[in-house]
């Protein structure tokens, strides 16, 4: 028989709360908060661990067979649900962390790199576009934010599960890259050529920066070439996400009509 949870001071609620407001409660217990059936199926199609399901039989959701679950009632559902349209399901999942080494990339692979991006909205927006282009890999150098923030999953509408993803260095990265013979284009204004005008048919990694700083030199100088983005309004930058969507579709039309 599956246990009820009525009070929003029970211990399960109070340790699902912090693993979604704390990356060091995330790191301390090995789980992060996963929220939504649809995102928790995509969580379980690339074979992460389920260790608690909460649900809410109110809201039409379901125990499902094989993992610990606790029922819910709406008004506690409602208070630890970020959206209102996620069927009534939150998981609690364990943690799976990827390396640079654990990639299996093929002969020509496009990959995207972010250095220290810090707002986990834009990684998840990214890693939503990186699935749809088909993306092999995205690697998050420096990181300001965790790869497990419930704001990242989200975001990502599950892509966070579809689409590898390692968090390293970025000195760990450029020699990852340099080793595979990988393509390094740096996203940036200066002494740069326009993005089209630039093959990216080849095994490349297309990196970002962040929107305040940009890149760092370290990444300037280890690029094969610098692309920008034409502006041609008065403001001269896009957000990182939109900026990256715009060149891995960039990738994809030039490897169609390769």
């Amino acid at each position: 028989m599956t246990e009820q949870i009525t009070s929003i001071q029970n211990p399960k609620i109070k340790l699902l709360a912090a693993l979604q407001q704390k990356s060091s409660e995330r790191r301390k217990a090995g789980l992060f908060v996963v929220e939504g059936q649809q995102e928790l199926q995509h969580c379980m199609d690339a074979g992460y661990e389920i260790d608690t399901v909460f649900f809410c039989p109110e809201l039409g959701a379901e125990a499902p067979d094989g993992v610990r679950s606790f029922a819910v009632t709406r008004a506690i559902y409602e208070k630890i649900a970020y959206r209102g349209s996620t069927e009534g399901m939150i998981a609690e999942v364990r943690t799976k962390i990827l390396h640079l080494a654990d990639l299996n990339l093929p002969d020509q692979p496009l990959i995207v790199i972010l250095e220290s991006i810090e707002k986990p909205g834009n990684l998840g927006a990214v890693l939503r576009s990186a699935d749809a282009s088909n993306v092999d890999a995205v690697i998050v150098c420096d990181p300001l934010t965790d790869l497990y923030n419930p704001n990242l999953i989200r975001s990502s509408v599950g892509a966070a599960f579809t689409v590898p993803c390692v968090a390293c260095s970025s000195e760990e990265c450029i020699s990852f890259l340099k080793q595979r013979n990988i393509k390094i284009l740096t996203a940036q204004l200066q002494d740069s050529h326009l993005y089209y005008d630039t093959d990216m048919t080849c095994g490349t990694a297309i990196v970002m920066g962040t929107e305040h700083d940009g890149l760092t030199d370290q990444w300037r100088k280890a690029a094969d070439a610098h692309i920008r983005i034409p502006m041609l309004g008065k403001i001269d930058s896009l957000n990182v996400s939109v900026s990256a969507a715009i060149l891995m579709f960039e990738a994809v039309r030039q490897r169609q009509n390769k």
